[in-house]
């Protein structure tokens, strides 16, 4: 076997996004905008949860939405189908969004009216965990059907997360799901998480879920 070496980088190769996510990030609030990065993996009901909370609180906050995909509008379609403005991201095979990606999407968007931006990142519990986009507040979803083993699989994901919906409680007798156990296994990773057990289809525990946004937006 041919001999290689191992580098140790001391310097993060995220520094410069981690700059550019703070200058984001203290322009959002300079201009009272309020933006939520929202992510999940693919099939835990990101889009039906965000349809639930757009229309529970577009009445009350201006919203508006950029949806990342590497390569479809699908849920672009099904969230302007309430009424708010809504952009489509196309990554362009990348996983995840950094901050500058996300300035190229709040431009497009013209979010400077807006005091709620609601960021729905790629599927996937690994990259959008690495890169800070300059969001005000991280949320993260977990469904049961995807288990209670994730916070040990994905541990950065919870970490980074400021937030987390758990989705699908409806099926909790189905599937093989301790809730107590996985709470528990996310306040070791992130003691000041807060937790919502949801569900996106029957709209159980999305009242403590919108109230705790609403009450973020408005810095109460």
């Amino acid at each position: 076997m041919k001999e290689f070496r191992v580098l140790e980088i001391k310097e993060s190769i995220f520094e410069d996004n981690n700059k550019d996510a703070q200058v984001l990030r203290d322009q959002l609030k300079s201009e009272n905008t309020f933006l939520l990065n929202l992510m999940s993996s693919p099939g835990a009901g990101k889009t039906t949860t965000l349809v639930k909370t757009i229309n529970s609180l577009k009445d009350k906050l201006k919203i508006a939405v950029m949806e990342a995909d590497i390569d479809s509008d699908v849920d672009a379609k099904t969230i302007s189908e309430t009424g708010v403005k809504v952009i489509q991201l196309h990554t362009g095979g990348m996983c995840h969004l950094d901050a500058d990606m996300t300035r190229q999407g709040l431009k497009g968007l013209d979010a400077k009216e807006s005091d709620l931006v609601i960021l729905e990142n790629v599927g996937n519990l690994v990259c959008p965990a690495e890169f800070d986009t300059g969001a005000t507040k991280n949320a993260m979803i977990l469904s049961v059907p995807e288990g209670d083993d994730k916070p040990l699989k994905y541990p950065l994901m919870f970490k980074t997360s400021d937030a987390l919906i758990i989705n699908k409680i409806d099926t909790m007798e189905v599937f093989d799901f301790d809730m107590d156990l996985c709470i528990e296994r996310v306040k070791k990773l992130n003691p000041n998480i807060a937790i919502f057990p949801i569900s996106a289809k029957t709209g159980e525990g999305m009242d403590a879920w919108t109230e705790w946004l609403y009450k973020e937006v408005k810095g109460e």
